[in-house]
This record gives structure tokens, C-alpha cells and sequence, in this order.
């Protein structure tokens, strides 16, 4: 084939470049050789143990999505850079991308329960007050404490075994509660039952460990948004960090349209009400609200971002656990807050509570100067009314009544609502 080209050209009177061409094509080895494909070299994600907490387990969270950093299947925004550094360990939550394809991905928070500043102190706590050493084994010191061999020879979690835990899910225990959350316990294969027996040692170090630091992911795997709860969705935990669906915090929607803030603002008072009234009889109460507590979803969902100031009062069962029984504390008690801080009584949380903080600290940030006269006068009138916590529940619950009214007709029906469009074009709901 070769010598057929080369005579072929060379009854051409041909240019250089022609010239050029021949010559190579004319060299027998040349034609038959074929240059190697330079092999792909696939970058390499290395993760230190140390980021990921897992040098720390048994004393985290879980491992239960380790494998998707491990196959790249979860990639930190970073890394979408050429440098594919991870980021910063003293960061608190990062931005992630998740598939389980390879090939779409979706957004997702990476979240610490605590600052590595605190998870570093509190390990240095339990070295410290147990053992008697700058450092050791987090593990061996927490299993020999008295409450987890309570834990190892308990068959079912009962109030006692989390009595003195700083967690505001159990200052006010219910017996149902606590199976609520063995029972969906998503760290451990579900089996569906209210005893301990498919939980190693191991798992109730984990489960113990979780709700002593940060009870955020319990709240989300026993209270799933699948059922309607309004929280982002329990992807996994991988060492000391938790995988979630992504939402951007309603701090980033202060500056927003007038409707995109009368928006969120009815679908925060929906959120408060429905916490407080739902069918399991559960009452949601918060001990403390700020701009990163709720989130907004790319669809303009709103839905609690933040749940580790949630505390839950069962109005079915009751509280299981007295005030008196509270003041039990131990190291678990103190891995995130000081040991002398004092708990709130359940008797004195109001319904009005959380309503009270929201209209205090959040809606006025949302609703400034949003509107025109007089109806910004009005809505801020009923702030006031409500932000000013003298009345009593039912005075509260007339305001944010009032402000809903006025609220309503001012949010519009279009696309940048996708959670309700085109629904709200053909219902009065909306």
C-alpha cells in the first residue's frame, strides 16, 4: 500500500509540504506503526483519616457512606478545581456534588456536628478526665465509662440510658420516642424492631456518641422527609461527617424579591405550626433559631437546615424522665457544652416558643422594608405584637394569623416556586 501511494505521488510535481508528506508515508515502519495512546492517568482523591474522623471511630457517627468518598461517587466543590485539593478540616459544612450514576450529579451538604476545634477538645476531655493522659485510645475510655456498660447489657434504650445528655431531643424523653429511634436507627441495618439486639457494640457506641455530640442526623433518619417531615433528606455519615440533601440557608434570602420573601416567610409559619400539631403527637420546639437554622431548596422549598436545637415533647406518652432526673451528668454530657449549664424544665416550654424566636430573630431580617405602605406598617405591627412574647399562646397565634393574611396574596404563582407551580394556578391554597 505504501509503494502505491509513493508512485501514485510521485508523477505529482508537489511542494514542500507534499514532499514532507511522501517521505513519511513512504517509510514502510512509519506506515505500519501505529504511535501509542498515552494512558489515562485517573487523578488520585486522597483522603487522611484524620479529615474524614474515621481515625476517631468508634467515638463518630458512622461509616455507613464511606465507600461513595472512597469511589469518588462524592466529590467536595474543590474538587471540581485542577488542584483537587480537599478543603480546610476546621470548616463546619462544605458543598458537595453526589451521584450514584457517574453521570448526574446533584448538590449535597457535608456537615460536622461540631467544629473540629470542639471535637478536638472534647477528645481531649475524655482523655484527660478518664484516663488521666493527654491522648488515648477515644474508644477504650468511653466503653469503660458506667453508662455505656448500661448501654452494652440494655436490651431496649429507655429513658435512663440518656438522662443528663445535653441534647434537646432528650431533655423530655418518651419511652416511645427513643424506640422511634432504634427502630430507624440508619447506621445499622434496619431490622425494624424496638429492642438493641441487632446493634453490636460497636453501634451503640456510635448511636450513644451521636446523640451526646449533636442529635441533627438522629432527627433526620427518624423523622424522614419521605413522610413529609420538613427536613433535608439522611444521605450518610462517613467518620465525623454526614452527608444531607443541599439547601442554601435563608440568610442568602434577605435580600430577596418582596414575594420570594412573603414566600418563605408563610412557609416558615407553616413549618412552625405543623411541628407543633401532626399526627404522631409529637410537639418540635426550638431552643434556638438563626439565619442558618432553616434552608430553602432549589425548587424554593423551605425546611430545617439545622435540627440540633430541636427538642421533642411527646404529648402522647409524656415526658418519662423528671426534672430531678436531669442533673445526672457524666463525660457524655459535657463533649459539646459546658457541664454547668442548666436545663430547661419541661413544664415551662410554651407552644408559643418557638413562633416567639422566629418573629424575633428571622422574619423581621426576612420582611424589612419589603412593602409598600401601609402594608409594611402592618406586618411589622404584627410582629411586634408577636416578637414581644407578653401575650399568651392564643394572643401569639392571633398575630401570626393576621400577618399570614397579609402575607398570602402577596406571594405570585410562577416558576421560581417550583414546589407549588403549576399547582398554584389552579387551587385556592395558594
Amino acid at each position: 500500500m505504501g509503494r502505491w501511494i509513493c508512485c501514485l505521488c510521485s508523477r505529482i510535481a508537489d511542494p514542500l509540504m507534499l514532499l514532507l508528506i511522501l517521505a513519511l508515508s513512504c517509510n514502510p515502519s512509519t506506515a505500519a506503526t501505529t504511535s501509542p495512546s498515552v494512558p489515562h492517568i485517573k487523578p488520585s482523591y486522597s483522603f487522611g483519616r484524620t479529615f474524614l474522623g474515621l481515625d476517631k471511630c468508634n467515638a463518630c457517627i458512622g461509616t455507613s457512606i464511606c465507600k461513595k468518598f472512597f469511589k469518588e461517587e462524592i466529590r467536595f466543590d474543590t474538587w471540581l478545581s485542577s488542584h483537587l485539593k480537599l478543603p480546610p478540616s476546621y470548616l463546619l459544612s462544605y458543598s458537595g456534588n453526589y451521584t450514584d450514576d457517574a453521570k448526574s450529579w446533584r448538590m449535597v451538604d457535608i456537615t460536622r456536628l461540631t467544629s473540629k476545634y470542639q471535637h478536638d477538645r472534647a477528645d481531649k476531655r475524655i482523655c484527660t478526665s478518664l484516663l488521666k493522659t493527654k491522648t488515648c485510645s477515644l474508644e477504650r475510655a468511653l466503653r469503660r465509662t458506667q453508662r455505656f456498660q448500661k448501654w452494652l447489657r440494655a436490651k431496649r434504650l429507655t429513658p435512663d440510658l440518656v438522662q443528663g445528655l445535653s441534647s434537646p431531643l432528650l431533655r423530655c424523653p418518651s419511652q416511645r420516642l427513643l424506640d422511634r429511634i432504634v427502630r430507624r436507627y440508619a447506621e445499622v441495618p434496619d431490622a425494624g424492631s424496638i429492642y438493641m439486639d441487632h446493634l453490636t457494640d460497636r453501634d451503640k457506641l456510635r448511636l450513644l456518641y451521636t446523640l451526646s455530640v449533636n442529635s441533627h442526623p438522629i432527627l433526620l433518619q427518624i423523622f424522614p422527609d419521605v413522610e413529609g417531615w420538613p427536613f433535608p433528606r439522611y444521605l450518610g455519615s462517613c467518620g465525623r461527617l454526614v452527608v444531607s440533601a443541599s439547601t442554601r440557608p435563608l440568610r442568602d434570602f434577605y435580600g430577596a424579591a418582596p414575594e420570594v420573601a412573603a414566600d418563605l416567610a408563610l412557609q416558615l409559619l407553616a413549618v412552625l405550626r405543623s411541628m407543633g400539631t401532626n399526627d404522631l403527637n409529637y410537639f418540635f420546639y426550638f431552643t434556638h433559631v438563626d439565619a442558618g437554622t432553616f434552608g430553602v431548596f432549589s425548587n424554593g422549598h423551605l425546611f430545617i437546615r439545622d435540627a440540633s436545637t430541636l427538642g421533642v415533647i411527646d404529648k402522647e406518652e409524656g415526658s418519662q424522665l423528671i426534672d430531678g432526673q436531669q442533673e445526672h451528668r457524666d463525660i457524655f454530657s459535657c463533649l459539646t457544652v459546658d457541664c454547668q449549664s442548666a436545663f430547661v424544665s419541661c413544664d415551662s416550654i410554651r407552644e408559643k416558643h418557638s413562633l416567639v424566636m422566629v418573629c424575633q430573630e428571622l422574619l423581621p431580617k426576612l420582611l424589612k422594608g419589603k412593602f409598600l405602605q401601609p402594608v409594611q406598617e402592618k406586618i411589622d405591627s404584627f410582629l411586634q405584637h408577636c416578637a414581644s412574647g407578653l401575650a399568651n399562646d392564643q394572643g401569639v397565634n392571633e398575630a401570626i394569623d393576621k400577618l399570614a393574611e397579609i402575607l398570602k396574596p402577596l406571594r405570585s404563582c410562577d416558576s421560581r416556586f417550583a414546589y407549588r407551580y403549576p399547582d398554584c394556578k389552579y387551587s385556592d391554597k395558594y
